[in-house]
């Protein structure tokens, strides 16, 4: 009888804690379970948390999500979109540590972030492992992707699909980059992923670690060189107003995982899920395209803006991938040939 009064006693515990996750939304969301706890008819309310500002393509794709599910759902299903990691206040792990607790929904964060809870996630941005969209799409869309959702539900959070940030280039406030040997001494900041700080330091450079919010006034006030990221991100952060010199070498591409709290998705009736699913595959398409059209009409902003832009040839690249080579073979190491694999053939 005392075991069965025990074992009642932590399920009314348990669920206690599990209906305190939802933080503001916790009235409206189901209960996080692994039955489903919600009609088909009740109204839900997300939160969506992403990195970036609204204007960027990330913002843009997540907006149309929150308007097509609502549609869709007969208003039955909505979304409020918390940008510039506000949810977070700047950090990014954080923001990642609140999906899975389930104080926030949803997040569009980049598996670079991701790195921070296991360094496989580092696998898809690997100094050119994946060296143009082509490759991305193979990659993505088969084993590597599959091999990436598996992982992504080992944290706790259910994977709805993939966006990209894109390819990630580089600005400083120095001189031009064209040469490994430019990067030495040069304090570039980097998100908190291991791989980007040793593929730094194969440069010779001084990889400072930031988030991403405290990056326009360090570059302002000359706590670091420069930085890295994605073309929209660069623009749309106005950091040609501290930059002044960008080297085109699609070093890096950056996955973002369209993540949803695991326990409260399997929760859900299945309908509700499939058009969770289906609204965010559609989001997330919609934003690849729009980020891959951008990005030469984002350079020309940037140029009208007054950055100098260096664009690297092949061959200038060469030099760079050799000084790289110990990174990928430590990484193959720390992930395993098999997982590397799926996403370089």
């Amino acid at each position: 009888m005392k075991k069965l009064l025990s074992a009642a006693l932590v399920s009314v515990l348990a669920a206690l804690s599990l209906a305190g996750c939802g933080g503001q939304a916790g009235e409206n969301a189901p209960a996080a379970g692994g039955q489903s706890s919600a009609a088909p008819d009740e109204e839900l309310k997300f939160k969506v948390s992403i990195t970036v500002s609204e204007s960027d393509t990330w913002g843009v794709a997540a907006k149309k999500w929150a308007e097509d599910l609502e549609k869709k759902s007969n208003g039955r299903i909505k979304l409020k979109i918390y940008p510039n990691e506000s949810l977070s206040n700047g950090n990014q792990p954080k923001g990642i540590e609140a999906v899975q607790n389930g104080s926030t929904e949803i997040s569009l964060h980049s598996t670079i972030i991701y790195s921070v809870l296991d360094p496989k996630f580092s696998v898809p941005s690997l100094p050119w492992l994946i060296p143009d969209y082509e490759q991305a799409d193979k990659a993505m869309n088969g084993v590597g992707g599959e091999k990436l959702k598996e992982l992504v539900r080992s944290k706790g959070i259910e994977p709805l699909a993939f966006g990209e940030s894109g390819y990630r280039q580089i600005t400083n406030s120095k001189k031009a980059i064209v040469t490994p040997e430019d990067l030495n001494g040069l304090k570039i900041r980097t998100p908190s992923m291991e791989m980007m700080v040793d593929t730094f330091k194969a440069f010779g450079a001084d990889p400072t670690v930031m988030n991403f919010a405290e990056v326009f006034t360090s570059l302002q006030q000359g706590v670091i060189d420069g930085q890295e990221n994605p073309l929209p991100i660069i623009l749309n952060s106005k950091l040609y107003e501290v930059q002044n010199q960008l080297t085109i070498w699609n070093y890096m591409y950056d996955p973002i995982i369209f993540g949803m709290n695991k326990k409260l998705y399997d929760s859900l009736d299945p309908e509700t899920q499939k058009l969770i699913r289906e609204t965010a595959e559609e989001a997330a398409q919609y934003q690849k395209e729009l980020n891959r059209k951008q990005d030469a009409e984002v350079l020309t902003k940037l140029k009208e803006h007054g950055m100098q832009v260096t664009e690297l040839t092949p061959e200038q690249i060469k030099a760079f991938q050799e000084k790289v080579k110990p990174v990928i073979e430590k990484y193959e190491g720390i992930v395993g040939k098999e997982l590397l694999d799926a996403f370089r053939n």
